[in-house]
């Protein structure tokens, strides 16, 4: 074999690995672009958000509604926090992910009570905006999950806030430790959030310094949760494995998220 043909297998064979790789990052920047700009899945690991969302929901959150910010990246990377582009404030009732402020590698789900400006607090476990009543009404009882996969009894009620958003929520016990809280004043760029499983919920009803979120930069916002896109019930794990087909919540696919 000649030098030449040599040489000419050895460069297309090199052309053709730097087509290869160039077509892979660009399948990598596209989808890169795509959850850092359009939308990003996410898991439900926990039960603060119940009835709404259960432990194992798969949501699809829109990033685009609030506009973007380095939380909006589908990777936690240290860059310095950034104010946001093309911002917009959310409605009162939309359910959002987040960056915690505690740490920003960890994503939180919480529903928006509170907009800045407004006065929020909770008088025996009933929100009052702006010295206004969330109304609230009884509806039956539910099973409020535990992150271990057992349940208990929760009185279930749908509320309605301010500007009409009605949503389910639980409360495990009358007097909670959070049932009472003072008048707060949202500041300009922050939000109140809660979690709709009243009594389970670390949110901006206490501090981040003892594990809460406090009140939530708009900055950390990640985008606005729209729909369960899947669901599997966890407590199935402790079953043998071929009974976890049987975890599927078929009936929350595709569901949207209010």
């Amino acid at each position: 074999m000649s030098t030449e043909t040599t040489t000419d297998s050895a460069g297309s064979t090199a052309k053709r690995w730097g087509s290869q790789i160039a077509q892979i990052a660009a399948i990598v920047g596209i989808v890169f672009l795509g959850k850092g700009a359009l939308a990003e899945p996410f898991y439900v690991p926990s039960a603060s958000m119940e009835p709404t969302l259960l432990i194992g929901d798969a949501l699809l959150a829109t990033k685009f509604p609030y506009g973007y910010s380095t939380a909006s990246l589908p990777i936690h990377v240290a860059f310095p926090e950034t104010s946001r582009v093309f911002a917009s404030t959310p409605k009162r009732g939309d359910v959002v992910v987040f960056r915690w402020p505690g740490d920003r590698s960890q994503v939180w789900v919480k529903r928006v009570i509170g907009l800045p400006g407004d006065h929020v607090e909770l008088r025996g476990g009933q929100v009052w905006i702006n010295g206004k009543a969330a109304a609230v009404q009884a509806d039956g009882i539910g099973a409020a999950e535990d992150d271990s996969g057992s349940s208990e009894p929760a009185q279930r009620y749908v509320e309605t806030l301010p500007g009409g958003v009605a949503h389910p929520i639980f409360k495990l016990r009358n007097n909670g430790r959070l049932d009472n809280t003072p008048d707060v004043t949202v500041p300009p760029g922050h939000l109140f959030v809660m979690g709709d499983n009243r009594d389970n919920s670390a949110d901006s009803r206490v501090p981040v310094r003892q594990g809460g979120v406090g009140l939530l930069p708009m900055d950390n916002l990640v985008g606005r949760v729209d729909a369960i896109v899947g669901s599997w019930d966890l407590g199935v794990r402790s079953q043998p494995m071929t009974n976890w087909w049987s975890g599927l919540r078929f009936a929350r696919f595709f569901t949207g998220v209010h």
